[in-house]
Formats: C-alpha cells, structure tokens, sequence
C-alpha cells in the first residue's frame, strides 16, 4: 500500500479541501474554565489547527477572552461546565458562533471532534448541535501484537508498536492516537493477551522508559494505557518455582512488582490477563478458582488506582467430544457464575459476545447478565478472524448490535446486554466495551480498505450503543470518501448488507466454525481444530447440529428461562441459531417451507451470488474513487468470489453426499 492520503483514514482532512465550504471567513476558539497548557486541551488546539488548515487552508485564531474577538469573527467557545456527565459534551449554537460544553477534558476533546466529523460531512458551522455522553465508562482496544513485530490474527501488515524486540512511538503511533480518540476510545491494549518471550519484559526496566513514553503519548489524547500480563511472570521474572496466587512468596513479589511499575509508568491503566485457556498458565495449576487469580492481582494493583481486566475465555482446548454432555460452550459459565461477587472492585471480567470464538452467529454470552455481583465488560473482535480476514467485506456493526440489543431477563428493566456491560443494570463503576483490534503497518492500516469501517465503528458504537448500524457507517462513508449521494447510498447498503452475506455463503443457522483449522479462513467442513475425537457440527447421515438441550449438553440452560425456554425447543428456538441449539434432520422443514438440507443448499448458492452483486456495485463507483483505492479493493473482491465459491462448493457436497438427498433446484453440486 503507498496511497499516503489514506494514513490518516477519517480524519484526512485535506482530501476533504473543496468539498465542504465554511460560512464564515474567520474564525476564533475561546477556552473558558480548562488549563491551557493541559495536554489534552493542547492536543485540542493542534487538532483544530490541522482541521481548518487541511479542511479549509485557513488559520484560526486562538482568542485569551472574548472581547479581543471582533465581531465579524465566528467563534468556538470551549467551555467547562461541572453539571454534565463524565466525558460527555453538549454543543450549541449561537449567534457569535457556537459553544461545546464539558465537565472534562475527554469531554472537550470528543465535542470538538464531534465538530470536526460534522464539518466533514458538509455540515454547517451554525447548524452543529449535540448533546453526548458515552454509554459505557471503558471503551477499549485490545492488540494482539508481538514484540517480533508479527501479529496473532494480523491481516493488515506487521506491528507498528514493536519490531525484533525493540519499542516503537513516532508519527504513526500519535495518529493512531488521535483516531481512537476520535471515536470516543479511552482504553488501549498494546500487547497480545498470550504473553510470551520479550513481552514478559514490559514489566521491568528494559521497557519502563519505552512504555512510559507511550503512556504520555495516549494521555495526550485521554487515553489509558494498559498491557497484556504473563500470569508466570513470578517463575519466568522472579525466579520463583510457582505462580500460585495463595503463596506468599508469589504475593510479595507481585507487591513490590507492581510497586516497581507505578514508579516508572505512573500513568498505566493497569493490565489484561488471560489465565488458564490455550495452554496459558493461570490459577487451576495449583488447584485454584478464577477469582483466586485476578483478586491476588487486584490486589497488588489497587494502591495504585490501576485494575485488572482479567478474561473470561476459560476452556480445556483438549476435552473429549466422544462424550456428548461435553460442551466448550459451557465453559465460561461453568468456571465463573459460582463465584459472582467473589471479584474485587478494581477486577474487570472481560466476556466474549458469544460462548465459543467470534464466529459470525453465536448466543449471547450467558455470563453477561449472568453474573449480577461482578464487574464485567463485552468483548467483540473487530479483525476478522472468522470472517473473512479483511478480504472478504464483512462490516460487524449489525452484529454487536445485535448483541448490545438482546435481552438478557437478568432484571424487570434495564436488561439488555448494552445495559448490563455499561454498568446501568447493577450499578458497576468499571463496566464497558473492548474490541480485538489487529491494525499493522499497510499504509491503510486494515488492508482493506474498507475494513476501517469495522475500526471507526467500534469507537463510534462503543460511546454510544444508540447509534444505528447504517448511522455509523453513513458517517464513515461521508468522512472517508468524496462520493455523490447515489453513491454514498450504495456503499452504505453494501456495508450493512455484507454480514448476512458473508454467513450465507459460510456458515448458516449457528453452526459456525467449518474453516481451515488455526489459519481460520476459507473452508474445511471438518476442519474444527479441537475436535479430534469428532467434526464440532456433529453432522452425520441423518442431520446436523449440536444438541445443546436438555437431553444434550444442557448448555440451553445456563440463560434465564425466557430464553432457556425458546432455545430448548426447535419449534421455538430462532432459526439463525438453530444448528448452534438442536441436531436437526436434513429433511426438517423451515420456517419459510424449504427443508433445512434445501436451505443449506440455497444460502451458499445466494450468498456467493450476492458476493459478486457487492463487487459490480463497486465497480460502478469508480468514476468517484482514488484509483488506487479502488484497484486494491477491486482484488479484494476477486478474491471474496473465489472464497464464496469455495464455500459454496465444498459445503455442499460434502453435505449432498452425507445426506444423499439432491438439490430440487437442479443445481449441479460438484
């Protein structure tokens, strides 16, 4: 990639230079009641510096009070006010111009690039008003970056934070700052949860200097700073013999380590943990539970304001699935309800949407709502790992609303996962969103270029769960390209309908998983890497699907009986998620009259049809795009077809010859 108007994504401003006008010639910016020398409201001055100049090639004018701004002037008054919410901003106008409120700096940073984004999108100065607070406290991103520079699930080049074990902070890195900043994140993972080699050492003075720097660099934009830790560190650090929580010796070292980073990186947010799952160590080791683990940790950490974010992908990666009571599914729950409200206060449980791995359908967690005493925040994953990695257009937004959107039935109100994860439900103070997030050195950031869609839209989501999958991703469209309003309307569509698309030609009904073991893209119908005593969907020559009922699994169960109920029954039970609950038989009618083996069938033949209607609309826009830009996502699209027929044909021979029924349609199935 080398298209360099795409380094800064949505806030190119110059590419925006003639495309949107200002009605006023001059304007002023007031700060009232915030320290002009705050990092924060410095990084807001440069950014509206960069804003007008790119936007408009005009200077602004910073005024000390407002007598010194002459009337003809248009104005910007930042100003404090106690009474609003916690990083929150209200934007009015008047007819000097136009004031953003704020109790806060964060506040003041996210109006003004509430501002910015508005302006951007054409606009008026005298028409912008809002009034936000963000839904949840935490608003996170979580890299899975190594210090070799390589990226677990990195589609989008090599690391930008680390390379052959050295630490990077440059230009990029602050742009990456402001981009996050821009969509509301206040949270940043820079290191891969599954700790290993030289990233054990970002907790010692080979690093202190390295990740202090990079620690101002997100204050400057409010932005804490966290990183990933290896639960080991006592034995691979300390020279310990064990890493047992209970243990005194493990205990004191953990006290005085953390005493030790504080002094040297006083700004860090605190740490992620993943313990226990993918040969990871953790607390079962030495007979411990889960809350042993991140309570030692919170512990140690608490004296100094910092909190531990400790994972709840929890499993044995080696259980036999000859024994049909066995279910991954179950695992989260299993290992976490029984000690709700045995967490510490500054110990964040970290949930995944779904009980198994960001597949493209899954349930809901059972855990969030689940859990009606414990700190817990969402996790989603924004690098698509199982959906399409970055190749194939699958734009997420619909999916986690979805999931925000649900309805849990922990409470009479405020049920939904939006409202238990933002701490509305029960009252949590550390409560929130995170997203895996693998953006790598490609000029573009995501590889594709139309995967930073996924990136704005988790920021943009994550401050408010309120916004609509299609409102996000006008916004996006609008910042990011300069199309005419046909246009716009068309990619906005391909973008909201390439989730349904992209499931169609993989994975229907919730069976999920059926891609190429470790790697995770394209298709291998048996190809689940765990399953090596059977195929995770359990098909055999009379149907398909997990028994996740009361006479399988019982992983139905672990909800509320609302949806207990609905899920236990194949008559109730909804039907994208059918194959995920019940093992049903090829010849079982659905709701829409086709047998299920004729709807597996259909959908891969639609939605590989559907793949090659996304790449013709885009074709269609190349009058309005970058050459560049439209070449590279050209060949992304070439490549999806061939994915989506692949898909398409291996799944359904494979299931034409397990079922020995034909396609009614005549269709030729290889």
């Amino acid at each position: 990639m080398n298209n360099t108007s795409w380094t800064q994504l949505w806030l190119d401003y110059e590419k925006k230079r003639g495309k949107v006008s200002l009605d006023k010639d001059n304007i002023a910016v007031l700060i009232d009641g915030f320290t002009e020398n705050n990092r924060i409201i410095k990084s807001i001055k440069n950014e509206l510096l960069k804003a007008f100049k790119g936007l408009y090639g005009k200077e602004i004018l910073f005024a000390e009070k407002e007598s010194s701004i002459d009337e003809s002037t248009y104005r910007i008054a930042i100003t404090k006010s106690e009474n609003m919410a916690s990083e929150g901003y209200l934007i009015d106008a008047e007819d000097k111009g136009i004031v953003i409120n704020a109790s806060d700096e964060n506040g003041a940073l996210y109006g003004v690039f509430h501002v910015i984004r508005e302006l951007m999108r054409g606009t008026k100065l005298r028409e912008i008003k809002a009034e936000c607070k963000p839904s949840n406290p935490l608003r996170m991103m979580n890299h899975w970056d190594n210090m070799d520079g390589s990226i677990e699930r990195g589609y989008s080049g090599r690391s930008f934070f680390f390379e052959n074990d050295n630490f990077y902070i440059n230009d990029r890195t602050r742009d990456y700052a402001r981009m996050m900043a821009s969509t509301g994140i206040n949270g940043i993972v820079i290191n891969n949860v599954n700790v290993k080699d030289a990233a054990t050492d970002l907790i010692t003075d080979r690093y202190f200097f390295r990740v202090a720097e990079l620690s101002e660099l997100f204050a400057d934009y409010g932005i804490k700073l966290y990183l990933s830790l290896n639960f080991a560190s006592p034995i691979e650090l300390g020279g310990l013999k064990v890493c047992d929580p209970l243990d005194e010796e493990v205990i004191k070292w953990w006290d005085e380590k953390f005493a030790e980073v504080y002094k040297n990186v006083p700004l860090l947010g605190g740490f992620l943990v993943k313990a226990d799952s993918e040969g990871r160590p953790g607390p079962f080791t030495y007979g411990r539970n889960q809350a042993d683990g991140a309570n030692m940790l919170g512990k140690a950490i608490a004296p100094y304001g910092g909190i531990i974010i400790w994972r709840c992908f929890v499993y044995n990666c080696t259980q036999d699935w000859r024994d049909r009571k066995t279910d991954r599914a179950r695992a989260g729950y299993d290992y976490f309800k029984g000690l709700d409200g045995e967490f510490l206060d500054n110990v964040i449980l970290q949930i995944k949407n779904g009980p198994m791995d960001f597949q493209i359908r899954e349930p809901v967690s059972p855990l969030i709502g689940g859990l009606t005493k414990t700190n817990q925040m969402l996790e989603v994953q924004i690098a698509q790992e199982y959906t399409g990695h970055q190749i194939d257009l699958c734009y997420l937004m619909p999916m986690f609303k979805e999931v925000l959107d649900f309805k849990t039935y922990c409470s009479k109100d405020k049920d939904t996962v939006a409202d238990v994860v933002s701490g509305r439900t029960f009252g949590n103070k550390l409560a929130g969103m995170a997203a895996v997030i693998n953006t790598g050195d490609d000029t573009n950031w995501t590889g594709n270029y139309l995967a930073a869609a996924n990136l704005y839209g988790f920021g943009r989501l994550a401050y408010n769960t309120e916004l609509s999958s299609e409102e996000i991703a006008r916004e996006w469209v609008q910042m990011t390209f300069n199309l005419i309003e046909d246009e716009t309307d068309k990619l906005v569509s391909m973008l909201l309908n390439s989730r349904g698309i992209y499931e169609k030609y993989t994975s229907p009904l919730g069976i999920g998983w059926m891609v190429t073991p470790h790697d995770h893209y394209g298709p291998s119908v048996d190809g689940y890497e765990y399953s090596r005593w059977g195929t995770y969907h359990r098909a055999d020559h009379l149907g398909i699907g997990v028994d996740r009922t009361d006479k399988g699994t019982d992983y139905a169960h672990q909800y509320y009986p609302e949806n207990a109920e609905s899920y236990n029954d194949p008559d109730k039970c909804p039907e994208e998620l059918l194959l995920f609950f019940h093992h049903i038989a090829y010849d079982r009618k659905l709701g829409d009259g086709r047998t299920l083996i004729q709807y597996i069938y259909d959908s891969h033949f639609e939605g590989e049809a559907e793949a090659e209607e996304l790449y013709e609309t885009w074709k269609g826009m190349e009058a309005h795009v970058e050459p560049e830009v439209f070449a590279s996502v050209c060949h992304r699209f070439e490549m999806q077809i061939a994915n989506a027929k692949e898909w398409r044909d291996q799944v359904n021979s494979y299931f034409y010859r397990k079922s020995g029924i034909p396609d009614e349609k005549g269709r030729e199935i290889f």
